[in-house]
């Protein structure tokens, strides 16, 4: 692992493309407070798409609180963008997601008492379940993430259990950025951009999300070993105020800015300018 002295962005020749994955769980949850179709999930989906989604996230949770069966058989079916299935590790989950086979899959710690995902997966106490659990989701061709805290030991035991992929959760970052706690937020993002550094260096495609909104997203999309974002409840959110292809569009607007700055830096350089 590289240790480096600060939170700055790291240049690498040729940093790939960014890919923003909107999540839609809390258009189900606006929904279900009524009852009845609307708003509809799938419909927000087609409209981020539109806007500049890469892919749709959705979080079917074991009590079903937003997004329900249904709403993921509707997605499946309609296949405006890949999907990535966000899950619990239970046998449940796995069933349905080897029926519905989504482009992907991200395992996620999940409680029924918290509002929301409250922190990673702990991959190290749990080799033994996830190893066979993933190695039943990647033979069915479904792409496999584990969300986890940027912790060493997390990211080792992820490259142990033969993910793909990790989405580190920036929610500690976002929160200390939020409150203008500018040593904590520096420190965060140092620890994400180590451990971007070293799950790469491990084989694995590197994610991140949870709490992240315009003001904190650039120097996270700054980090170049990060190749995808999941971004949903502050989206939904504005939607509420300039609409949902307004908010989505602005999100991929900035992210794309953070790393045209990198891809810039690179190549100033290169040129030795």
């Amino acid at each position: 692992m590289t240790v480096r002295a600060s939170a700055e962005p790291r240049h690498l020749k040729g940093a790939p493309p960014i890919r923003l994955g909107i999540n839609i769980d809390h258009v189900a949850t606006l929904r279900n407070a009524r009852g009845g179709r609307n708003p509809d999930p799938v419909r927000a989906a087609k409209l981020a798409v539109e806007a500049g989604a890469d892919n749709i996230t959705a979080h079917l949770r074991e009590d079903r609180r937003h997004i329900t069966d249904e709403d993921i058989a509707r997605l499946t079916t309609v296949k405006l963008a890949p999907l990535n299935l966000e899950m619990a590790v239970t046998e449940e989950m796995l069933s349905i997601a080897l029926r519905v086979k989504p482009h992907a899959t991200c395992l996620v710690p999940e409680r029924r008492q918290e509002i929301t995902t409250e922190g990673g997966l702990d991959v190290a106490g749990q080799i033994e379940t996830l190893t066979p659990f993933v190695a039943k989701l990647r033979r069915a061709g479904i792409q496999v993430a584990l969300f986890i805290d940027p912790e060493p030991e997390q990211i080792e035991a992820s490259a142990k259990v033969r993910t793909d992929a990790i989405e580190f959760h920036t929610g500690t970052y976002c929160l200390a950025a939020t409150k203008g706690d500018r040593r904590r937020s520096d420190r965060e993002l140092k620890r994400l951009a180590d451990g971007a550094c070293q799950a790469a260096g491990l084989g694995l495609e590197v994610h991140a999300g949870h709490g992240l909104d315009y003001d904190n997203v650039g120097p996270v999309a700054s980090i170049p070993e990060i190749v995808e974002l999941n971004i949903g409840h502050y989206l939904v959110g504005e939607a509420i105020f300039v609409g949902l292809a307004a908010s989505v569009a602005r999100m991929r607007t900035v992210m794309d800015r953070a790393r045209a700055k990198l891809r810039q830096s690179d190549t100033e350089a290169s040129l030795g300018t």
